[in-house]
């Protein structure tokens, strides 16, 4: 398989897991579920364009941040690699991991917190964008933009036909897909682990 594209699919697959377009449709209708349409929508581009930035942010200046504060890759790799196993062991067992479930909140503005940060911009998130991209060279920072952008339209997409989606799939379904999800995270999770560990002693 072309390499990029392999990167790409490798990097969709991630996304796609953490993010969990379909299970966050459940919090977007419990946080703007009883607002007008157009409020929603409102609400699904602002949390979206927000978490966009701040994921190409990391994916850009990943490098930079790594020699700013004197961080190897292979620490990001092994810490990364963690944060993503604990995601999705949650998942796996249906309960919410506290690195990126959304708490309730009164603010009108859901849009910025929970919705952006921490549901789709959460740490898990944020270390798969650096490490994908750190990883590599300028193209493999490109894929990882265009890939995460292609996710917060799917993202989007759920979130406005969300009513539909939820009686579609239903509860069960909803607990089926989290679960896949949570096993595909932790997974990637573990492979970031061992990779890390082999780059840190050279195995």
């Amino acid at each position: 398989m072309n390499l990029p594209l392999e990167h790409a699919l490798t990097v969709f697959m991630a996304f796609f897991a953490i993010m969990n377009p379909i299970a966050n449709t459940t919090v977007f209708v419990a946080l703007a579920g009883d607002r007008k349409a157009s409020v929603q929508k409102q609400i699904a581009k602002k949390s979206l364009f927000i978490t966009f930035i701040i994921i190409v942010l990391f994916a850009v200046l990943g490098k930079s941040i790594f020699n700013l504060f004197g961080i190897t890759l292979p620490a990001l790799k092994i810490t990364g690699g963690i944060l993503i196993f604990l995601v999705g062991y949650h998942m796996l067992q249906g309960i919410n991991s506290k690195l990126h479930t959304a708490q309730e909140s009164e603010d009108t503005e859901v849009s910025i917190s929970p919705l952006a940060v921490p549901l789709l911009a959460g740490p898990g998130t944020i270390a798969t964008a650096m490490n994908y991209s750190a990883s590599g060279g300028w193209l493999e920072i490109v894929i990882t933009v265009f890939v995460f952008a292609l996710l917060c339209i799917i993202t989007y997409v759920c979130f406005i036909f969300s009513t539909k989606i939820i009686s579609i799939v239903g509860e069960q379904g909803l607990s089926l897909v989290t679960r896949l999800m949570g096993l595909i995270l932790a997974v990637i999770g573990v492979q970031m682990l061992i990779i890390g560990i082999n780059n840190a002693f050279n195995f």
